[in-house]
């Protein structure tokens, strides 16, 4: 298969994102870091990303001044996550999007997403977007409570190419970036496909309101399970008295999260660190 993207392949890197900025003067736009290993791997919310050497994908793709108002730094959420729905599918794998940018199948989890933006006033001047995809690994850290691979969610045995899995990939994410992200574009279309792939929307769910937690357990896990099992964690006494029947019903215009508190019937919304999921 030839080449269609600018991919530099690294053997071993702490992250690509943090590569990516070390370099960012020198790296064009849409070019993409992808390493063999990582040794601080970095996931949402401070945690880490952790990936067997050589099995799955873990790359960063530059964007140098994305076409993109500052108030509408959702759309690269909205891109990043759709890219990787629709290029499982391209693979029989059902997946959808738990907010904000993590990629499930079924209840596991097989892709993480970290955006890092830059901004010059109100536009972003440039962004990174760092992208863990679980492709060949089949044994994961027990203390990962719900992980998942692509080659564990097919019928075929056998592992897949990760090379070509990445150019497959970015087919997709250059097709959705040169749809959005381009002068004067209307966003509602990425909303309303990335709304279509959003897990749980919908339907009743439980969740943990994060901001009437003390300080010290804002930084807490955003899935939680509530089952005594080796690999789950459980709720404490204070996260439990802040647990509450909901139902996902959209975002808002700037990306949070719309959720109808079953217990009041009120529309209530929250921004990244503020609401957890209860498996």
């Amino acid at each position: 298969m030839s080449k269609k993207h600018d991919i530099i392949w690294l053997q071993s890197v702490d992250s690509t994102n943090e590569e990516a900025k070390r370099h960012i003067s020198d790296i064009d736009n849409l070019s993409v870091l992808s390493a063999w290993e990582q040794t601080a791997g970095r996931g949402q919310r401070g945690n880490t990303w952790t990936s067997n050497a050589g099995e799955n994908l873990m790359f960063s793709i530059v964007l140098k001044s994305p076409a993109l108002m500052a108030e509408d730094h959702f759309a690269l959420n909205e891109i990043a996550a759709l890219s990787v729905s629709e290029f499982l599918s391209t693979y029989g794998i059902k997946a959808q999007i738990k907010w904000p940018n993590d990629i499930y199948v079924d209840e596991k989890k097989i892709c993480g997403i970290l955006i890092e933006n830059s901004f010059r006033g109100k536009s972003i001047s440039s962004s990174i977007i760092g992208i863990g995809l679980n492709i060949n690994q089949r044994n994961f850290n027990v203390n990962l409570p719900n992980p998942t691979s692509m080659v564990l969610c097919r019928a075929q045995d056998g592992p897949l190419d990760t090379h070509r899995c990445l150019e497959e990939f970015m087919d997709i994410f250059t097709s959705l970036h040169d749809r959005f992200l381009s002068s004067a574009c209307d966003l509602s279309p990425l909303r309303q496909r990335y709304l279509s792939s959003l897990w749980r929307l919908g339907k009743p769910s439980r969740f943990i309101n994060y901001t009437s937690l003390p300080a010290g357990h804002l930084e807490g896990p955003m899935n939680i399970r509530t089952e005594k099992a080796p690999d789950t964690r459980i709720l404490s006494s204070d996260q439990a008295g802040n647990e509450f029947p909901g139902i996902i019903r959209g975002l808002s215009p700037t990306g949070n999260l719309l959720v109808e508190d079953l217990s009041t019937g009120q529309i209530r919304e929250f921004g990244f660190k503020e609401i957890g999921y209860i498996l």
